[in-house]
């Protein structure tokens, strides 16, 4: 098996990325990384970032190892042994983390290494299928098998799940959105699933973007004060404001947002908050959400529904790694 044109063999003795690496157009200061080249570059690709996702993968195998080897294989495995593993689906569903897992296999390797790839991130794939292939040393497959599989059975559930609200709301305008209900840690790559599987993406911290909620409503003293106080502190910003009523959703559509959070409407409830709005403003559909529903909130004319359970709840996708069979 030979390296795929976009990724050669990853060598272990090559120290940061060297004057190629795919970070190099972004702060040399931040990107500096020990991926391949080419592989750094697909992360980027993907809107990921290689030292955190390299870092990412070196705090899972410092985890499994916890200062010490991977007993079992170490006594098991000849040190000189080569073998060939394929990741393959175990269930029908969506990929994402492919390229993840690749990083933790890098992370682990202290040879080189050839991976042949069979599928791509945010592709269909069924029971039974090859997903990637890798060869290298057989200790350090092993030794990555899981913390590659934790991650990447995580981010395939994920894009799966997203990928049923997507279809549910095909025909619509409408928009499958993520929340903040993230794994500490994991929210870029959980965030990226849920690209991968056909949804789109909320803001990814407190300060990209503001969102008015109820609490702050409370403090500030009604929702338009709350709108105002964050329009007048951080102009430019972007502002999504939380609103329970249609009462509310007059006050802030005056007031001037341009997203609007309609928290637990009914579907015609939301009716009437899209005929109320008349494009003045984006509109968010919240609670009450359900896979059997979503087409319902969809057809009222909403731009996004927004889904917690997409990185809160989402079950893993069954994805196994097989060495295969030595040959006479």
């Amino acid at each position: 098996m030979s390296a795929t044109p976009d990724l050669p063999l990853a060598d272990a003795d090559t120290g940061g990325c060297g004057d190629n690496c795919g970070c190099a157009d972004a702060d040399t200061d931040v990107m500096e990384c020990g991926l391949d080249p080419s592989l750094a570059q697909l992360l980027l690709d993907a809107g990921l970032h290689p030292v955190e996702i390299e870092d990412i993968a070196h705090m899972a195998i410092a985890e499994d190892l916890d200062g010490g080897v991977d007993v079992t294989t170490v006594a098991t495995i000849p040190e000189e042994a080569v073998a060939t593993a394929d990741f393959t689906a175990r269930e029908a569903g969506v990929v994402a983390g492919l390229r993840v897992a690749e990083v933790i296999v890098s992370v682990v390797a202290s040879d080189e290494f050839e991976v042949e790839r069979h599928a791509e991130d945010g592709d269909r794939v069924e029971a039974g299928q090859k997903l990637l292939s890798v060869t290298t040393r057989t200790r350090d497959l092993l030794t990555a098998e899981r913390s590659a599989l934790n991650l990447l059975c995580r981010l395939s559930g994920i894009a799966t799940a997203t990928r049923a609200w997507a279809d549910a709301l095909d025909g619509t305008k409408a928009k499958v959105r993520d929340t903040r209900k993230t794994t500490p840690g994991l929210r870029s790559l959980e965030k990226y699933a849920v690209r991968a599987g056909g949804g789109v993406n909320h803001r990814m911290s407190l300060s990209d973007a503001a969102l008015v909620k109820d609490n702050h409503v409370v403090a500030a003293g009604g929702v338009a004060a709350a709108f105002q106080a964050v329009r007048d502190r951080f102009p430019g910003l972007p502002i999504e404001v939380e609103v329970d009523t249609l009462h509310q959703l007059r006050e802030v559509l005056d007031a001037g947002a341009d997203l609007i959070l309609l928290d637990n409407f009914t579907p015609s409830e939301t009716e009437e908050a899209v005929a109320l709005t008349n494009g003045r403003a984006l509109l968010e559909s919240s609670g009450r959400l359900t896979l059997d529903n979503a087409g319902a909130y969809a057809r009222t004319g909403v731009d996004f529904l927004a889904v917690g359970a997409l990185t809160h709840s989402s079950p893993i996708l069954d994805i196994g790694l097989d060495l295969r069979e030595a040959t006479a």
